[in-house]
């Protein structure tokens, strides 16, 4: 396992970090991935007050089990509105952890212009976190964001964060220049959950293996993002031990991306290019505002996905978060579109949105399910 800076907090991160989020089947599966991750080098924990038992599980863990001296612990806190409530927070997450000290904090889902204003008031949820730090009882704090562009570079301003929790993967670029921000201002860089989130690589349709070949999805996005310096550590977030397996080799594989992948990610650019022709939207953002609050490049962004590397399942996954998951996946889904041509002209590749549109809520919006809450 290779370990990097995680920028001005000066800790040193193996490359792959233990999410916790997606092993919550059981305690005794929690423990097993866990374990798992530990033997193969994994030196970061990440947790959540949002993960359902995990902190409670982590800490049951920390209690019973041999662990590293060199671990490190990370939680998030949603951001709150007054500095009360964020420390009866921080006092619940210490407490289910069983620690005097957690090394890191992360405000979790820093996504919405009111959430930037909460850690901006001196007087507010970060005057609670600044106490804690004072007091030795958390260490170095950042932030997680499932937000716009404008609302991380605005956090990032604040300068009150040492690292960022962010989603950044071959399938999503658009948060490059952040990237290239969080480095100018030595922040330690945690991409959130690329085999999850970076397109369901844990399981990839037939077409995306073949294009990947002789790698598989999974190992081509891992690559692509270990081989950047800048980037300190990828969230793993397995859901079994069995999901680790095949990532033992890659946290050693951090060097400049080869001549065959290099071929390989061209391989996956001139199949987009070809298999959507001028309909390829190049997610340059300018058509928003939508009237309708549709978020137009991401849906068109699971539909370029769709078609080009029949990622099917993921874009329906997520286009079925559209109007469902608040702040943490915003937008309304495309059928709302009242072809009122208001993103038209300011469309730099001329395309036909309403239509395409249309066709990705065709194509991606699935048959209806009857929900498991509620009538």
């Amino acid at each position: 396992m290779d370990y990097r800076r995680f920028g001005r907090t000066n800790l040193s991160l193996s490359v792959l970090s233990l999410g916790t989020m997606r092993a919550l089947g059981s305690e005794d599966n929690f423990r097993d991935t866990l374990n798992a991750g530990l033997a193969l080098g994994i030196n970061h924990i990440e947790t959540a007050q949002g993960y359902g038992a995990s902190e409670a599980w982590l800490g049951n863990f920390l209690r019973t089990q041999a662990v590293p001296g060199n671990l490190v612990i990370t939680t998030k806190i949603t951001p709150q509105a007054d500095a009360t409530t964020m420390a009866q927070h921080l006092e619940g997450s210490l407490e289910r952890l069983g620690l005097d000290h957690i090394h890191c904090l992360a405000i979790h889902g820093l996504n919405t212009p009111e959430h930037l204003a909460w850690v901006s008031d001196p007087q507010g949820c970060m005057a609670a976190v600044r106490r804690f730090q004072a007091e030795g009882r958390i260490g170095q704090v950042g932030f997680s964001t499932h937000g716009s562009r404008e609302v991380i570079e605005g956090a990032i301003a604040t300068d009150q964060f040492a690292f960022v929790n962010l989603h950044y993967y071959y399938f999503f670029q658009r948060h490059a220049a952040i990237i290239d921000l969080a480095t100018q201002r030595d922040l330690g860089i945690f991409i959130i959950s690329p085999g999850d989130k970076g397109g369901m690589l844990y399981s990839p349709p037939e077409r995306l293996r073949e294009l990947c070949a002789p790698f598989t999805p999974l190992e081509l996005t891992y690559r692509w993002l270990l081989s950047d310096p800048r980037i300190t550590t990828l969230s793993t977030g397995p859901a079994i031990p069995a999901e680790l397996t095949s990532l033992a080799a890659l946290g050693q594989q951090t060097q400049p991306l080869s001549a065959a992948e290099l071929a390989v990610l061209q391989r996956l650019s001139a199949q987009e290019s070809t298999a959507l022709g001028s309909d390829r939207c190049a997610q340059c953002y300018d058509c928003l505002p939508c009237p309708e609050a549709i978020h137009i490049p991401e849906v068109l962004r699971l539909r370029n996905l769709a078609i080009a590397y029949d990622m099917q399942p993921f874009g329906t996954y997520r286009y079925r978060m559209f109007e469902n998951a608040g702040h943490w996946f915003p937008g309304r889904k495309a059928n709302h579109c009242t072809d009122c041509g208001d993103c038209l002209p300011r469309c730099p590749e001329q395309l036909d949105i309403p239509t395409l549109l249309r066709d990705a809520h065709d194509r991606l919006q699935g048959p209806a399910r009857r929900r498991l809450w509620g009538d």
